[in-house]
């Protein structure tokens, strides 16, 4: 069983690459915007801090039962900032999983493309320029982590 975090800016392609890997491996899949949505929340268009921290409550419970009953978990979250992916590696270990960090990295440029060809096709739900700047502005990347290794 591994665990494997995917990490990276909004609509860099991070579900279609867990999809893929989920499959591939086979795993289980976690998202968060799934859970969201399972509560009746729309994370693109801003969700209160205490409601992100239910989310991710709810996603790690899920991932340590699967962990513990033997399943690869693949997990489909922007892992931003670094304390998200802390968390999800203490869960991996008590588990005794090994954990990979998966970084999807995309440009400004590209990620605005994506979106607003996304605002046009509504192939996803929105997120709002707030979220996303908020994002950009607070994404910490996992390279120091990498390094540290």
């Amino acid at each position: 069983m591994t665990m494997a975090l995917m990490c990276g800016l909004s609509f860099a392609g991070k579900s279609t690459l867990a999809s893929r890997l989920t499959e591939a491996l086979p795993a289980s899949l976690i998202s968060l915007d799934l859970i969201n949505e399972e509560r009746g929340l729309h994370g693109g268009q801003g969700i209160p801090l205490e409601e992100w921290a239910q989310t991710n409550r709810i996603a790690h419970e899920r991932g340590r039962e699967l962990l513990e009953a033997g399943h690869h978990v693949v997990v489909d979250d922007t892992g931003s900032p670094r304390f998200i992916r802390d968390g999800w590696r203490e869960v991996a270990d008590q588990s005794g999983a090994p954990f990979v960090i998966v970084w999807v990295q995309i440009g400004p440029e590209l990620q605005q493309a994506r979106v607003q060809a996304n605002r046009q096709s509504h192939g996803r739900s929105n997120v709002t320029d707030a979220v996303l700047r908020d994002h950009r502005a607070g994404f910490e990347p996992p390279i120091k982590e990498a390094l540290r290794s």
